[in-house]
Formats: structure tokens, C-alpha cells, sequence
């Protein structure tokens, strides 16, 4: 049974992967999921698989170097699957180091305690050991407004915040381990996921949630900031078929082919919720247009991010399946389904449950 290592699994694309995973290899493959379990780690995410005896979780730090290596020694470790990191813009703005220290010491710390476990006497690595690095198209910097450039692999990095600038650092640590020591790794970088599980903070889910509380729904200077999307399943499904089909060393990029800008994508989310939300629903009455309300303009705001996935479609037959149209949907009503989450998650009662689930473990 192959054993997957999967870091920051408690959170939004995290606990989207394990899911995924579960449902594609099922009692075939065994995860450990280590998760510090900060403000967006929610294991009410992963509650349907909790008991699976194919699971467990560690609550851990990646930056706390025994705890990491312990992992590694107490269990032979096939796949490393690395989400975690500090990932909003503005939380980066306000307080930088807790981004450097996230995704640049721990992911240091994951690559040392990975390769101390694999690495062979002769400096080769043992077969089959593999690690993946999850980063952004954020690393990148902006595109011109003109709907014809794309972020490639080849693209030079030009990150503009503190969180862009602290997972490029974390792309080229991972990529030194690449070249220095022919580390068994990858890296793939993703546009703007959505769907199920995602924190309240980023913009699909605010939108939501405010709508439905008849509250405003802050837009960012003009609302043009174009950003492409994808399906959180889809991007689960590139990583797990860049680390099965994927050339060791290789970057690569998963994008959504799905630009769209800030307001329309807000503008979707109104209708949407107006077109499912039926007619006796007293929260229909607060979904208006009228709620948007433009704001001050974010410090450094990248204009465009648009990522071509040709690589990843030419070397291993990854594309994204899921359409906007039908995404949105499915997002917007798997939120109005789970309110009890949303709930739980903007109230911050959601922080008592590794509490009143592990304690007596």
C-alpha cells in the first residue's frame, strides 16, 4: 500500500485532494495528513473520512523539524504531496514574516526531512519515493490586459507581495534540491482554485456568504483584475496525474483556461444564487447588485494572471473538465447545502473540533 504524505490536508485544496484521492484509489493508498491547523485548517473538511483506518492526521508545524522527521522515521513515506503555506495577499501584506517563515523554512524543513529518509548511501534515491511542491501562477507577477499573454513554465518569475514572493523563494529552494542532488521532486503551479471547503476570506466564498447576510461585498479598485479559475477537482486530478505521469524534475502548470474579471465573477455569483435560491427563501430578497460597494485599491495588485497548461495537456493528458458555468453551480450550491460549515467556519467554533475529535486519541 503506497503512503501518501499530504501537508496543509485541513485545508481548502488540501482536504479537496485527500477527498479525491479516497474516491479514486480508495483502500488502495494510506495518507497522513499533518496540518499546524491555523485560522483556514478546518478538519470538519475531512469528517466523512476521519474513521478510515487508510487515514490518520498529525497536528504539527512543517516548520518543527523533530516533528517532520518523526513522520518520516515512524513511516515509510512514498509520495509527499505539500500544500501547506500561508497563501492570502493581504494577511502577507500585513504580516510578511509568518509567510517567509511558513513557505520558505518549512518547506526547507519538509525537503531536508524527506531527503535525510530517502537518500541512499550512494546519494541516489530510493525508487518510486516522489515529492510534490504545490505552488501559484502568482510567482509570475502580472500580464498585460490584452488577452493574448499567458504564464508558462518558462515565464520569469517577477512575484509583487509578500506571499508571491515568499513561494517563489519556496519554488527555487525545491528546484535547487532538484539540481544539487537530483531530489525526486516536482512543481506545479495553479491559477485561483474554487469550490468546495474554501475559506470565507477569498472571494467566491465572501461573495456568498455576504449576499446571503445582505451584507456589502467589498471589489477591489475597479473590479477589471482578471484572474483565471479552476475547479479544485480538477487541479486534485493534474496532481495526482503529474505525480503518476509527471517527468521527475519538471515543472509544470495547471491552469483553468477560465479568465474572467473580479466583478463578473461576482456579478455571477449574484445571479447564481438568485436563480437556485427559491422564492419563499427570505435570503433571496438580500442578493442585489446593490451590494457591491468598491473599495481601495490593494498595494501591488497584479492586473492579470492567465496560465497556459499546454505541458502539462502535451506530456500527460491533463485538461481542465470542469466549465465555469457548471463549477460556479456546483460551488454555490454545495455552500448553500452546508451552511452549518459556513457557520461554523465565520464564527471560529470550527477551531474546537481537533479538540473534541482528538483529545482522547
Amino acid at each position: 500500500m503506497r503512503t501518501y504524505l499530504v501537508t496543509g490536508g485541513a485545508g481548502f485544496i488540501g482536504s479537496n485532494y485527500i477527498h479525491y484521492m479516497f474516491r479514486k484509489y480508495d483502500n488502495e493508498i494510506r495518507i497522513i495528513n499533518v496540518d499546524k491547523l491555523t485560522y483556514a485548517g478546518n478538519l470538519e473538511n475531512l469528517k466523512d473520512i476521519e474513521n478510515r483506518e487508510n487515514y490518520s492526521f498529525v497536528k504539527a508545524d512543517i516548520c518543527d523539524k523533530e516533528a517532520i522527521r518523526k513522520i518520516f522515521k515512524d513511516n515509510d513515506i512514498d509520495r509527499v504531496v505539500h500544500f501547506a503555506a500561508e497563501s492570502h495577499v493581504d494577511r502577507s501584506i500585513k504580516n510578511p514574516e509568518v509567510f517567509i517563515e511558513t513557505n520558505v523554512l518549512g518547506t526547507a524543513t519538509m525537503l531536508n526531512a524527506a531527503k535525510e529518509a530517502w537518500e541512499k548511501a550512494d546519494g541516489t534515491f530510493a525508487e518510486g519515493k516522489k515529492f510534490l511542491h504545490v505552488s501559484t501562477d502568482e510567482v509570475y507577477g502580472s500580464l498585460p490586459d490584452d488577452g493574448k499573454s499567458f504564464f508558462y513554465e518558462t515565464t520569469p518569475y517577477d512575484p509583487h507581495s509578500p506571499y508571491s514572493a515568499s513561494k517563489a523563494s519556496s519554488d527555487f529552494i525545491v528546484k535547487s534540491y532538484i539540481d544539487t542532488y537530483h531530489f525526486p521532486a516536482n512543481i506545479t503551479n495553479t491559477s485561483n482554485n474554487y469550490g468546495p471547503y474554501q475559506f470565507p476570506e477569498k472571494l467566491i466564498p465572501l461573495v456568498i456568504n455576504n449576499c446571503l447576510q445582505g451584507k456589502e461585498l467589498p471589489v477591489y479598485g475597479d473590479g477589471r483584475n482578471i484572474r483565471d479559475w479552476l475547479f479544485v477537482d480538477d487541479h486534485a486530478k493534474g496532481i495526482d496525474m503529474v505525480q503518476e505521469m509527471g517527468t521527475l524534475g519538471q515543472k509544470y502548470n495547471i491552469g483553468g483556461h477560465n479568465e474572467r474579471r473580479n466583478i463578473d465573477i461576482i456579478k455571477t455569483i449574484i445571479h447564481t444564487l438568485q436563480e437556485i435560491l427559491p422564492d419563499d427563501d427570505p435570503r433571496k430578497a438580500n442578493v442585489s447588485e446593490d451590494l457591491i460597494t468598491f473599495v481601495t485599491d490593494r498595494k501591488g495588485h497584479d492586473r492579470r494572471y492567465a496560465i497556459a497548461p499546454d505541458k502539462i495537456k502535451a506530456e500527460i493528458g491533463w485538461f481542465p473538465e470542469t466549465t465555469f458555468e457548471v463549477g460556479i453551480k456546483k460551488t454555490v450550491e454545495w455552500y448553500l447545502a452546508h451552511m452549518d460549515w459556513m457557520e461554523n467556519v465565520t464564527s471560529g467554533t470550527y477551531q474546537k473540533y481537533y479538540e473534541d475529535m482528538y483529545s482522547g486519541r
